[in-house]
């Protein structure tokens, strides 16, 4: 007689398990109908050309003059702070519209000049718009302190290029809807298919079989794995050839998101062992998740940067396990790193899968 195969058993629990997944309409819509509505939404918004006029000031820069004062309180100009690699870094990937440089001439009749640096990766209109403001503002000033004088100072019209890539929207929407599906996947699907076979009785007949209980969970593990790569796949995809979502090395790069979102969803499914073992009934299952799913859909970075929310609350966001991923596929995505590169947020998800499996192989029911 031959030996049970402990493998082969596990392979069929995997083939059965990822065959009800896609029979699943809720799973197919949830992991993937429902991040794509945003990346088509944040897509199209993006191919609409959205304005920005995000602009620093240059180190050399004269602040001693009216010009300056004025164009502080602009509305409509919103200055970018940080260290000079900072702000050259920003400017390289078009998040930065322009850098301003005022420049006093020894001229009596143009006292001032302003010299504009863009780059390649910044919109054209952005660019003729911080022109048209500038000037507009230096009428102003004629009109009211200069009458006598032809112009208090004139836009230099020949602006400073420096090479950059393009960062579209797609670019910072893409990875955290990515990071939702992995996350919204891993927790609430592993609590319900777990809490679902428990209170049927498939785990205890399982147990009639010769088949080892750890290959019992990895069997269903990794039919949810192969799902959400899939899920991760067609999002990507999409994203790339319908949007130009930004994949630096291209096949390398999208292998390093492939491994990045692995990562992830081992974690995220921890979460989903830990609910399906708290909770009592099934009705109890979506409270449970929302308390791990909830902040980190808000507070991680997925729909706009974590650098939008107080002070006080940043130290909290940074812990979260969602925004090491969203932080580290953005720089995987668009700077090129590679998961080397990025081993500070992966050590951080690992280090929350050590913390978040201990939990679950104390909290985790069988019966």
């Amino acid at each position: 007689m031959p030996a049970y195969s402990q493998i082969k058993a596990m392979l069929a629990i995997t083939k059965a398990s990822l065959r009800s997944t896609f029979r699943s309409p809720s799973a197919v819509i949830f992991s993937i109908a429902f991040p794509l509505i945003f990346i088509l939404v944040f897509g199209f918004l993006s191919s609409g050309g959205n304005i920005n006029v995000n602009v620093a000031m240059t180190q050399g820069s004269d602040t001693t003059n009216p010009i300056y004062a004025a164009i502080k309180n602009i509305p409509g100009f919103k200055f970018a702070t940080g260290d000079s690699n900072k702000i050259q870094g920003e400017l390289a990937k078009g998040r930065i519209t322009t850098m301003i440089h005022i420049r006093a001439t020894d001229n009596p009749n143009l006292p001032y000049t302003i010299d504009l640096i863009s780059s390649e990766a910044a919109n054209p209109q952005n660019i003729q718009l911080v022109k048209s403001i500038l000037n507009s503002v230096i009428s102003k000033i004629n009109e009211q302190r200069f009458k006598d004088a032809p112009s208090i100072a004139v836009v230099n019209n020949n602006v400073k290029k420096v090479p950059g890539r393009i960062y579209r929207t797609i670019d910072f929407i893409l990875p955290g809807q990515l990071g939702f599906s992995l996350l919204s996947a891993g927790v609430f699907g592993v609590a319900f298919l777990f809490f679902n076979l428990r209170q049927q009785l498939v785990l205890k007949r399982f147990y009639a079989t010769p088949i080892r209980r750890l290959y019992i969970i990895l069997g269903e593990a990794l039919s949810r794995v192969i799902f959400q790569l899939i899920t991760a796949v067609i999002i990507i995809g999409i994203g790339h050839f319908a949007f130009k979502y930004t994949l630096v090395h291209g096949w390398v790069t999208f292998a390093s998101i492939m491994g990045l979102s692995f990562i992830a969803l081992i974690l995220f499914m921890g979460f989903g062992f830990i609910v399906s073992g708290v909770a009592k009934t099934e009705s109890t299952i979506p409270p449970f998740a929302n308390l791990i799913t909830l902040p980190q859909f808000l507070l991680s970075g997925t729909f706009f940067s974590i650098d939008n929310f107080p002070t006080w609350l940043q130290p909290f966001c940074n812990i979260l396990p969602l925004t090491h991923f969203n932080n580290a596929m953005r720089n995987i995505a668009f700077e090129g790193n590679s998961l080397i590169d990025s081993w500070t947020d992966i050590s951080i998800l690992l280090i929350w899968i050590v913390i978040v499996y201990a939990l679950a192989y104390k909290i985790f029911k069988w019966e």
